[in-house]
């Protein structure tokens, strides 16, 4: 898909559409960041956020990276079911939190570290296109890696910013908001890659 819009329209390697591309890979981590952020409390606020905005600048970092240098038979081995996974990943955490949301927690925060690679692998799993379509036109690689990964961290961390004001403004619905909104992210990138 990638490869076939670059081809089209003609696409270089700029600041710009390097930006363009990393904006758009961090919109799901941005999103999925906002659902972290309102179950993180006061006293862990800071450290979480670095946490996950490392995390998943990460990710969007290496993905591209793999793509790139595993090229078409890795990608084709799992391009027909890889939306179904982030899908199912999302889901399944955005339940999980749900079902939880009625539990008594005094110090309510990101739980475990199984959850945060779940969720940076989920929103991470466009970028592999990426790094292929790369790999396909010839294009370098590590510089648009470097900035899809800051612009992941940057906007990772504003969604946990913006997340924990919600969290403090509707501190009784805190889980079933971010619950709600993963399995919302799952279903768009399920849609997305069904019917698009």
């Amino acid at each position: 898909m990638f490869e076939k819009i670059f081809r089209e329209r003609g696409w270089k390697v700029t600041m710009l559409n390097t930006l363009i591309i990393a904006i758009g890979l961090s919109m799901d981590a941005f999103a999925v960041s906002i659902s972290n952020g309102v179950t993180v409390s006061r006293k862990n606020y800071s450290s979480e956020a670095i946490k996950v905005s490392l995390h998943f600048g990460f990710f969007q970092f290496i993905m591209p990276l793999i793509g790139y240098f595993f090229g078409r038979n890795f990608l084709s081995s799992i391009a027909s079911y890889d939306h179904w996974v982030a899908f199912g990943l999302l889901a399944f955490i955005g339940i999980h939190m749900i079902l939880e949301s009625g539990e008594k927690k005094s110090n309510i925060s990101i739980q475990g570290e199984w959850k945060l690679l779940l969720l940076s692998l989920a929103t991470s799993i466009d970028a592999l296109a990426v790094g292929l379509s790369f790999a396909i036109l010839r294009i370098s690689i590590f510089y648009p890696c470097v900035i899809i990964g800051l612009t992941t961290f940057i906007l990772s961390f504003i969604g946990i910013s913006f997340g924990y004001y919600l969290g403090r403004k509707f501190s009784s619905y805190v889980e079933i908001i971010g619950g709600l909104i993963l399995i919302v992210i799952g279903m768009k990138i399920l849609i997305e890659h069904i019917f698009f």
